[in-house]
C-alpha cells in the first residue's frame, strides 16, 4: 500500500468516507440537532436529476437549518439552479424574520418566473421542491411543489408536513386553467398527458396548466419531536411516512439513517433517483 493510500485510510477512518453523495453537519446552537444526507442514482440511462441542500447558516445571531430536495424531470440544469438560487431569493425578502411563510411564498413565485426567463440557458423541463428552515432550533417552516415531501416524527409517529401534488386531486385547478388530466390504462395521471405533478419549478411549455404555489405549513420543534425526513418521490413511492419512521427512528447518526433509507429503497426495487435528508432533533 503506498503512503497515498495508507493516508486516505487514515483520513477515512477519522472522517467516514470521502462521498460526494454523502454528508452531516451539527448545529452550533444545540449540541442535539445534527443532519445527514444520502443520494443514490437510479437507474434510469440520463444524468442524476436531484440535489439537495443540508447546511447550518449563521445569520447575526440567528442559525438557521437549510435542507431541501430538488427532483428533477427532463432536467438537472433547473434542480441545481434552484440549490444555488431558492434559498438565497428567500433570505433577500424583507418580512423574512417576521412573516416567514408568506416570504417562502413569494420567494417561490419570484424563483420560478427567474427560471422562466431563464428556459434558453436552463433547457426544457422542470422540477419538484420540498424546503425546510429551522429557525434558531424551534420553528421548521416547510414548503413544496411536487410529489417530494417532507415528515416529522413525534413521539414515534410520523406526521407529513408537505402535501403531493398530484394531478388526480388538482384536475378541477388544472381544467380551469384550459388544460387536463390524462388516465391512461397502466400510466399515472398527467398533467396534458405529460407531467405526473401537478405543481412544479419551470415547465414552460405546460406552465399555462401548471402551479408553482407552493404549500407551506411550520411546526414547533419541542421536546415530543425526534427527526425529520426531507426525500424525493424515489423513497415515497415505496415506502409510506410510518415504514420511513419505523426504519430509522433508532438510528441515531443522522447520515447513517439518510443512508439507510436510501438502500431499502433499492431494495424495494425503487428504480428512480433517490435523494433523502435526515435532520435529529435528540
Amino acid at each position: 500500500m503506498t503512503g497515498k493510500e495508507i493516508l486516505h485510510k487514515m483520513k477515512e477512518k477519522v472522517l467516514g468516507p470521502s462521498d460526494p453523495d454523502s454528508g452531516k453537519g451539527k448545529s452550533k446552537m444545540s449540541h442535539n440537532i445534527s443532519h445527514g444526507y444520502h443520494l443514490v442514482k437510479g437507474k434510469s440511462h440520463h444524468a442524476m436529476e436531484d440535489y439537495v441542500v443540508a447546511q447550518f447558516k449563521q445569520i447575526e445571531d440567528h442559525e438557521l437549518g437549510l435542507f431541501a430536495i430538488f427532483d428533477g424531470h427532463l432536467s438537472h440544469e433547473i434542480p441545481e439552479y434552484l440549490q444555488s438560487n431558492l434559498f438565497n431569493n428567500i433570505l433577500k425578502e424583507p418580512e423574512f424574520w417576521k412573516e416567514t411563510e408568506d416570504a417562502v411564498r413569494k420567494a417561490y413565485r419570484i424563483t420560478d418566473t427567474n427560471i422562466l426567463e431563464k428556459a434558453v440557458d436552463l433547457g426544457k423541463g422542470g422540477s419538484t421542491a420540498v424546503t425546510a428552515i429551522l429557525i434558531d432550533c424551534r420553528k421548521l417552516v416547510v414548503a413544496n411543489v411536487g410529489d417530494s415531501r417532507a415528515i416529522i416524527c413525534k413521539n414515534g409517529v410520523a406526521k407529513q408536513l408537505s402535501v403531493d401534488h398530484e394531478p388526480s386531486t388538482e384536475r378541477e385547478q388544472i381544467e380551469n386553467r384550459g388544460g387536463f388530466v390524462s388516465n391512461f390504462p397502466g400510466d399515472v395521471p398527467r398533467v396534458d398527458g405529460q407531467l405526473a405533478v401537478a405543481r412544479a419549478f419551470g415547465d414552460k411549455s405546460l406552465k399555462k396548466h401548471l402551479s408553482s404555489e407552493p404549500f407551506v405549513m411550520s411546526e414547533t420543534i419541542d421536546d415530543e419531536t425526534e427527526f425529520a425526513v426531507l426525500a424525493s418521490d424515489g423513497l415515497w413511492k415505496v415506502m409510506t411516512n410510518q415504514e420511513v419512521v419505523d426504519a430509522v427512528k433508532n438510528i441515531k447518526d443522522a447520515r447513517a439513517a439518510a443512508k439507510h433509507l436510501t438502500e431499502e429503497a433499492v431494495n424495494r426495487k425503487s428504480s428512480d433517483d433517490i435523494s433523502c435528508v435526515v435532520v435529529r432533533f435528540r
